[in-house]
């Protein structure tokens, strides 16, 4: 029961009712099955909402284009919060959001409002199943991360438009895919690498809200990248240096430290670490095979659970146990406790350290949450949702404050519900 308490709550959302008597014996196998699951938030009004934003885009309509965004991000929203409520895949959800913090596209930037859903269906969860080189690829590829870190408005100043507008590369998307995406803040580029890819990305843009290639826009040079100088132009010259810095031994060691941070520690043991870079070599960089190598840690399963869940990870976790079939009271309690759907207030996505969760202010407004849900949901054996959700690891105390009259709010504020 004790690990497959860890396996729910470390690596998935949150046990729902049932959930940990089904991992039963096998809490490794239970995590592993779940890799590559494809399902995902679905429904008729994100569809049709979706359908309507290309011709909006094309007649550059703006005021209408915004507000079909407006509405879609909500739609997104609600499905977004729905389908992690219910998914019998709950770790494969978790790498989701991991990366998709990772490669976090922000609606900050008001222009993405409309694209951040299909961004994680299409780039993020389509790509955990196959090489991290593939899932930078698609990532830089998708209109979401073209218009957030500004590639929509890079030309080349040699190349046809730049000589006749005077513009110039926007070093956006080059220094972010450097520093945050791939070889880390000190993986060992330079500001020339950061001008070099930016050129090479020039002509990737955004046309009918789909990925489009334009020339006239690319500056058409040979460029150098980490010592690399790239002959190639067109699409070609920048997928050959995504393809390089998805392979160089920097990218796979800080997304394997993140990994590892995300799952096991703020500060993971380097063991840890270096068994998921193993794992990466020997597959070159085939997520899948890296997420094994996690669900294998030993520090995982021994090391005690200290990470502070985000505000989104605890109301997921409580509307799981609860079994509470309200989207929307979701996202309102997301954004209540600071941490609104798709936005991160920078490139850098959310923070996945436990002390920059753990303010006065944040604990107040969980402790604020707690009693507002607690009194709303009445008629509840809070002991035995203690004996469900944290089984071996119910603290005797918790267990005395299951008979009192606030005994749901305690549960939902206590340490046990809120770390993982």
């Amino acid at each position: 029961m004790q690990h497959a308490f860890t396996a729910a709550t470390r690596f998935g959302l949150g046990p729902r009712p049932g959930e940990l008597r089904a991992i039963g014996g096998d809490p490794r196998g239970w995590l592993k099955a779940q890799l590559g699951d494809l399902s995902g938030p679905r429904g008729r009004t994100i569809e049709d909402l979706s359908g309507e934003l290309r011709p909006l885009f094309k007649q550059d309509d703006r005021k209408a284009f915004k507000a079909r965004s407006r509405e879609l991000l909500e739609a997104e929203e609600r499905a977004a919060a729905e389908h992690a409520r219910t998914t019998r895949a709950p770790f494969n959800e978790r790498l989701v959001r991991f990366f998709s913090n990772h490669f976090t596209v922000s609606v900050a930037r008001r222009e993405v409002a409309g694209l951040v859903g299909s961004f994680e269906r299409e780039a993020i969860r389509e790509g955990l199943t196959g090489s991290f080189g593939d899932l930078l690829v698609a990532v830089v590829r998708h209109p979401a991360m073209l218009t957030y870190l500004d590639n929509v408005r890079s030309v080349g100043p040699g190349s046809i438009q730049g000589q006749r507008t005077d513009r110039d590369i926007n070093e956006n998307l080059g220094r972010e895919i450097l520093e945050l995406h791939t070889l880390g803040v000190d993986g060992g580029y330079g500001q020339s690498d950061v001008e070099a890819l930016a050129h090479a990305l020039t002509g990737w843009t955004v046309d009918e809200g789909g990925f489009v290639f334009l020339d006239r826009m690319h500056e058409g040079e040979p460029q150098t990248v980490l010592g690399t100088t790239y002959h190639a132009t067109g699409v070609s010259q920048a997928l050959q240096v995504l393809r390089d810095l998805a392979t160089h031994p920097s990218t796979a060691q800080h997304v394997c430290t993140k990994l590892a941070r995300h799952f096991v520690q703020d500060d993971p043991p380097e063991a840890a670490v270096r068994a998921l870079e193993d794992a990466w070599w020997r597959t070159d960089g085939h997520l899948p095979a890296v997420f094994e190598a996690l669900v294998e840690l030993e520090a995982a399963w021994d090391t005690p659970l200290a990470k502070l869940r985000t505000p989104q990870e605890l109301v997921l976790a409580a509307a799981r146990a609860l079994d509470v079939e309200d989207a929307d009271r979701m996202v309102r309690s997301y954004r209540l406790l600071g941490q609104s759907p798709w936005s991160a207030p920078s490139p850098q996505g959310w923070s996945d350290r436990a002390a920059d969760w753990a303010g006065p202010d944040a604990i107040v407004a969980r402790v604020d949450w707690a009693r507002r849900v607690g009194a709303q949901i009445d008629d509840i054996d809070v002991d035995a949702l203690v004996t469900e959700l944290a089984g071996p690891f119910a603290s005797k105390l918790l267990r005395r404050q299951a008979d009192d009259p606030e005994g749901l709010a305690l549960l939902l504020a206590s340490p046990t519900f809120n770390r993982r």
